[in-house]
């Protein structure tokens, strides 16, 4: 089980064959890495279920693989269109993932090859980036003039770059960390990072023109990949407010706003975190979670409300359909403006 989704095989897969199973999308949420908060989210699992299948649809049709099969309504796999109630169960293709062996935080990436053969999930995680928003890790990690920006240091509100920008980072590691790309390609193992590139590429394009439709602008997001028989297949969940950052007239969309939300309100959380992560990297521990002397408090429930709106009607406007019930995006935005 991932922090907000539940994981469900009907099929294992195989050192040759893929499996058969399901993702059921959960109200839970998760920021800084700290995996299931003390409170949950109405509808958000459905917005992301439904999101995330249109995306999937679109990327078949543009002749991109995927490992989605079908929402699953009623008991069958069927196409988005069919449902007249929100999903929240999306039926997909299965690889192998094997462990990762490590020692503190020395990851063995050959013993995790060695047993996925030619059939795995990348254990990568490729980004993709069109602007920089206030809050973005890229801010800490890199000059702007090296992403030909005309600035010494990075203004305070959200820039456009100007071109899109991919990144690779590790998937599977207790702590994510940015790649080289000479690392990413061993990490990736059988499968090219270029090709894992140029798909990312793609995702990027049709999310950024399907998100401008819904009257949203497309800043960041990242995607997961399998590989199998040769070919990369898009996995996971890709395109919606958590795997992605979108906004509305200058407003976040996304799961952001409660990483934001949380900094203004649970500082000594937060830095609590920061600084387990710290400890835990100088004493070489996987685990930063055992060093944190803080844990996360709930939501108000007016802030929950506003969140919920935020993932369903900007769901509404992404889809072109009023498949939840929620405001307008307008008023939902504007809500979100003034907590």
């Amino acid at each position: 089980m991932t922090s907000v989704k539940e994981f469900r095989v009907s099929e294992p897969a195989g050192p040759d064959d893929l499996g058969r199973g399901a993702f059921v999308f959960t109200d839970d949420y998760s920021v800084f890495d700290w995996g299931k908060m003390p409170d949950s989210i109405p509808n958000k699992g459905a917005s992301l279920c439904a999101m995330g299948a249109a995306n999937f649809e679109a990327l078949e049709a543009a002749g991109v693989p995927t490992h989605y099969r079908g929402v699953v309504s009623g008991g069958d796999v069927v196409p988005l269109d069919d449902v007249v109630s929100p999903p929240r169960e999306m039926a997909i293709d299965l690889t192998q993932v094997p462990d990762l062996p490590h020692e503190g935080r020395e990851y063995d990436y050959a013993a995790f090859h060695e047993a996925a053969g030619e059939n795995y999930l990348v254990p990568l995680e490729i980004v993709f980036r069109n602007t920089v928003p206030v809050g973005s890790s890229l801010r800490s990690r890199a000059d702007p003039r090296e992403y030909g920006l005309d600035v010494e240091t990075w203004p305070d509100e959200p820039v456009d770059l100007p071109e899109p920008v991919v990144e690779f980072s590790t998937k599977y590691e207790e702590s994510d960390r940015y790649l080289s790309r000479e690392n990413a390609d061993y990490i990736a193992g059988a499968a090219d990072v270029d090709d894992l590139e140029r798909v990312a590429r793609k995702v990027n394009d049709l999310v950024t023109e399907r998100a401008a439709d819904a009257g949203l602008k497309h800043e960041d997001g990242k995607i997961e990949c399998l590989y199998y028989d040769g070919e990369i297949r898009v996995a996971d969940v890709v395109g919606t407010f958590d795997e992605n950052r979108f906004s509305h007239e200058g407003q976040q969309l996304s799961k952001e706003v409660v990483r934001q939300y949380h900094k203004r309100t649970q500082p000594e959380w937060v830095e609590a975190v920061d600084a387990a992560k710290a400890e835990a990297k100088a004493q070489d521990v996987a685990d930063w979670r055992e060093l944190c002397e803080a844990e996360p408090a709930p939501l108000d429930d007016h802030v929950v409300d506003a969140v919920r709106d935020m993932y369903t009607a900007g769901a509404n406007a992404y889809l072109d359909r009023e498949l939840f019930s929620a405001p307008p995006l307008a008023d939902a935005v504007e809500t979100i403006r003034n907590l």
